[in-house]
């Protein structure tokens, strides 16, 4: 049997004595729950808010996840890409059509563009004096190309006027116009015969003559001289 001893204190109080062992036992439970609880925490855990953040807190992160996915999101995109984006976005805010921004390709140029402009068929040091990179091309393309015999071009041969330019490297792999007629427009290989014509020819405004050479075959050749029989 349990007897229970109460002894009262000042104002109506009582106590027991138990009281300190249960306080103490309260005690041992707290510490060994607050102790479970940080071995739950983990590292990178925030801590827990028990109130309700301030609004500018809250929109201030917002903005900072936002900002954070635009910047994935833009590193995400090719340059291209990237640059439309730019402009729509221009467009929205401040108004506009897709049109003024296009560039003008009227003034374009390709390489062959630039060659063709500064071609020469004959280079001398009075052209190499006041190289730009549009002559240098043109002479780069020039220095590649082969210079013993021509190609001719004899379609307005009955105008008396003709076209010769210089062989490149497969036509020299070929035998185009060394074992095969010269004429662009013949690949007759048979009764090929050589000629040293004096071409004369306007260039950039000046005119120039050059003794070259090339092969026909009787048909072709017949159309070479026919202002000279």
């Amino acid at each position: 049997t349990v007897v229970y001893h109460f002894q009262a204190h000042g104002h109506g109080g009582y106590d027991s004595d138990f009281s300190d062992e249960e306080n103490g036992e309260k005690s041992v439970q707290k510490t060994k729950s607050i102790k479970e609880d940080g071995l739950l925490i983990k590292p990178f855990q925030k801590a827990k808010q028990g109130s309700v953040v301030h609004r500018q807190f809250a929109a201030e992160e917002w903005d900072r996840e936002e900002a954070r996915k635009r910047r994935f999101h833009l590193i995400a995109m090719d340059a291209y890409e990237r640059h439309k984006k730019f402009v729509n976005d221009y467009i929205l805010y401040y108004g506009g059509k897709i049109e003024d921004f296009r560039r003008s390709g009227a003034n374009d140029k390709t390489d062959l563009d630039v060659i063709r402009e500064n071609h020469r068929f004959l280079w001398n040091e009075d052209d190499e004096a006041d190289m730009n990179w549009e002559k240098r091309l043109a002479k780069k393309y020039y220095d590649k190309l082969f210079k013993e015999y021509c190609i001719a071009d004899l379609s307005r041969y009955k105008e008396n006027k003709f076209g010769f330019r210089w062989r490149h490297e497969k036509e020299v792999i070929s035998g185009k116009g060394q074992f095969s007629c010269g004429n662009k427009h013949c690949d007759e290989k048979e009764g090929l015969k050589s000629w040293e014509v004096n071409f004369g020819y306007v260039e950039h405004g000046e005119k120039r003559n050059a003794l070259v050479k090339l092969r026909l075959c009787p048909e072709c050749s017949y159309k070479l001289n026919f202002h000279h029989r």
